[in-house]
């Protein structure tokens, strides 16, 4: 059979029900920091399960659009809802564990060796980074462009021009995995200290340290609530 002739994809339901919210919002004018109606409300209101909304609900909060507070109900995090198509997130879901399983391998040496080999140059522009993350959190943004400095500044103290070199091949996959952490909720200010203590263990020469204090971080990186969703739940 030709391949132009293939089955067509019908959107899921929870698909239609996001489409339908982020219209809600477009429409309604809500901003970042207010409530969406109750699942029990917007299920009623479009004529579905509850189970079809939870799930849009889902999507909407692994992609950084959303806050789900427990008992307290959901809150918009950003002032739209424009999100990317499903099978996209399902793309970005496959590759991230091989992310982050070659930042670890490769930063946590990174760390390391700049503990045993950064100038005061070097450390300087970590010190920068720090600053840079701390003024962007500060001011309500997740950090980003801070993060992606302190990394790319303990990547140069580390001197190592083919390990630099791998850390280049995956700057895209790394910039992604690094908007997905920096997401999650109260996840900013939590890498900031953790990129504090691995500079100081940088700044003392302690590379055992500064190692095992990457590693940590990039652990925390890797929790993601896009890991735990299930597109076909």
């Amino acid at each position: 059979m030709s391949d132009s002739l293939r089955p067509l994809n019908r959107p899921r339901l929870y698909e239609q029900v996001v489409q339908r919210l982020r219209e809600h919002v477009a429409d309604s004018g809500l901003r970042a920091g207010d409530r969406l109606p109750p699942e029990r409300t917007l299920a009623e209101q479009l004529g579905v399960s509850r189970a079809s909304v939870k799930q849009a609900i889902v999507v909407l909060e692994v992609q950084g659009l959303v806050e789900v507070r427990h008992g307290g109900g959901t809150y918009l995090l950003r002032e739209s809802l424009d999100v990317e198509p499903v099978e996209e997130l399902v793309e970005r879901q496959r590759r991230l564990p091989d992310v982050l399983d070659a930042r670890e391998g490769l930063e946590t040496k990174l760390a390391e060796l700049a503990a045993q080999r950064r100038t005061e140059d070097d450390m300087a522009e970590i010190d920068a980074a720090l600053r840079a993350m701390r003024a962007e959190i500060e001011a309500g943004e997740v950090g980003e462009d801070g993060d992606r400095r302190f990394h790319a500044a303990v990547t140069a103290a580390a001197h190592s021009a083919l390990l630099a070199e791998f850390m280049r091949t995956i700057a895209r996959e790394i910039a992604e995995s690094r908007s997905e952490s920096l997401r999650q909720p109260r996840r900013p200010p939590k890498s900031l200290a953790q990129h504090e203590r691995i500079a100081e263990a940088i700044r003392r020469g302690d590379a055992k340290t500064a190692a095992s204090a990457m590693a940590r971080h990039l652990r925390t990186v890797s929790r993601v609530r896009l890991l735990d969703w299930d597109p076909e739940a």
